[in-house]
C-alpha cells in the first residue's frame, strides 16, 4: 500500500506558467508565475529595478523552480509554460554555452550570464520540460494562465512606475 502512495507522489507533474515584463524607459521590471500542484494554485511574483525583459523572464522561471524544489519534496517532473523563446531555447543551447564558458565570440560574458548559469544548474538538478506558448492570446472560455501571468507582471510594473 505504501508503495502505491510513494509511486503516486513520485509521478506528480507540476505545471508552471511564467512571464516577465519590463518598462525599458524606467528599467523597472516584474515577473510572475502560477504553479499548479495537484489542485493547489500558488502565485509567485516580484519586481526589480535596473533590469530587462529577458532578465524578468528568466527570474520567473528560476524563482518558480527554486520554490518547487524547496517546498515540494516529492515530484517527478516540472512542465514550464512560457511565451519566451529566449528562455525556452536555453536547454537546447546549454552544451554550446558551457563549452564557450558563457562567453561571446569577442570574449565577454553573454548577456544575463548569471541567470542563465543559475537556470542551467536548476535544469541539471530536476527533470524539467519547457513548453512554448503563444503570447498575448485573446480572451476565450478556456483558462489561459499565460495571459494571466502576463497581466499580473505588467500590473506590477505599472504599480512600480506609479510609485516613483
Amino acid at each position: 500500500m505504501k508503495k502505491s502512495i510513494i509511486y503516486t507522489l513520485n509521478t506528480q507533474v507540476i505545471e508552471i506558467y511564467t512571464d516577465g515584463s519590463c518598462n525599458p524607459q524606467h528599467q523597472i521590471g516584474a515577473w510572475a508565475s502560477i504553479i499548479f500542484i495537484n489542485d493547489e494554485r500558488i502565485v509567485l511574483k516580484g519586481a526589480k529595478n535596473a533590469t530587462t525583459h529577458n532578465r524578468m523572464e528568466l527570474m520567473a522561471v528560476i524563482k518558480s523552480i527554486e520554490y518547487v524544489i524547496k517546498e515540494i519534496q516529492e515530484f517527478s517532473f516540472i512542465k514550464i509554460f512560457t511565451d519566451s523563446q529566449y528562455v525556452e531555447q536555453i536547454p537546447n543551447r546549454t552544451s554550446r554555452l558551457e563549452s564557450k564558458d558563457f562567453k561571446t565570440k569577442k570574449g565577454s560574458l553573454i548577456q544575463n550570464a548569471d541567470l542563465v548559469q543559475k537556470l542551467i544548474h536548476l535544469l541539471n538538478s530536476k527533470p524539467i520540460e519547457f513548453i512554448k506558448v503563444k503570447a498575448h492570446q485573446k480572451t476565450s472560455d478556456m483558462p489561459n494562465y499565460n495571459r494571466e501571468v502576463d497581466k499580473l507582471s505588467r500590473k506590477i510594473v505599472r504599480h512600480q512606475i506609479n510609485n516613483l
